[in-house]
């Protein structure tokens, strides 16, 4: 309940300074950051939801009802992509942004902001139907995955990989080379007012990928290392 109140609250707040503020009203790396944070809220919603039904009920939804054990599922694997995309797009936007050559920073706009997060969203939904179909209620077990496929595919590849070790280095790389541009700005012919926002938002951006890369470090690492010393259809429970 903590999480879920603080985590909402802060939610709440980014995305009311970052769409208030003239300053960040038309920046794209603002607007990565308020889908991120949109999207991360709706996953506090999702997963307090998840949690809140078998206590108020008595019974867990998911392990009667196929319908709610795949949309659960779904949704907060999508969200969670949704939330990675976010971070590394603002990292990426950054260095873009950033970068000494104009013809790179030219490539960092609003409108690749929106087509980016239209390809993530469709890209995810796309990615994530067939996990969400093959979710079977299988007694006594509950809500899983019984196609062993898909399970060597999120065991060997999903979990360690794509969203594991790509993320990471995806996202702390472009945040290290947006550090070093920024680092760079006072020897180029650049407006003090779009200096100081570039290093706000950059500020904001390694900041965030430092958090991002820690709390997500010991989860991948726990993933491969479970996966390696055992191979069940409990390790891929998203909420374990």
């Amino acid at each position: 309940m903590t999480i879920f109140v603080l985590g909402t609250i802060g939610g709440l707040i980014n995305i009311s300074v970052l769409t208030t503020l003239k300053l960040f009203r038309s920046n794209q790396c603002a607007f990565y950051l308020i889908m991120e944070s949109t999207v991360n809220t709706l996953q506090l919603f999702v997963l307090f939801i998840i949690y809140l039904l078998p206590i108020t009920i008595g019974i867990d939804p998911a392990n009667t009802s196929l319908a709610w054990c795949r949309i659960k599922n779904f949704l907060t694997q999508t969200l969670r992509l949704l939330s990675t995309s976010m971070v590394c797009f603002a990292a990426l936007d950054q260095f873009l942004s950033t970068n000494p050559q104009h013809i790179i920073r030219q490539m960092s706009s609003l409108r690749l902001a929106h087509r980016l997060t239209i390809v993530a969203i469709f890209l995810w939904i796309a990615h994530d139907i067939p996990y969400a179909i093959l979710y079977l209620i299988v007694p006594p077990s509950g809500c899983i995955i019984t196609n062993i496929d898909l399970i060597r595919y999120y065991s060997f590849f999903y979990y360690p990989v794509l969203h594991g070790l790509l993320p990471i280095l995806v996202s702390s790389s472009f945040a290290l080379l947006a550090y070093r541009n920024v680092r760079n700005l006072v020897r180029r012919q650049v407006a003090v007012e779009r200096r100081r926002l570039d290093r706000q938002l950059t500020a904001m951006i390694f900041i965030r990928v430092i958090f991002y890369v820690l709390l997500l470090i010991p989860y991948t690492i726990y993933r491969i290392y479970s996966l390696n010393v055992t191979f069940t259809q409990a390790n891929l429970d998203p909420y374990v």
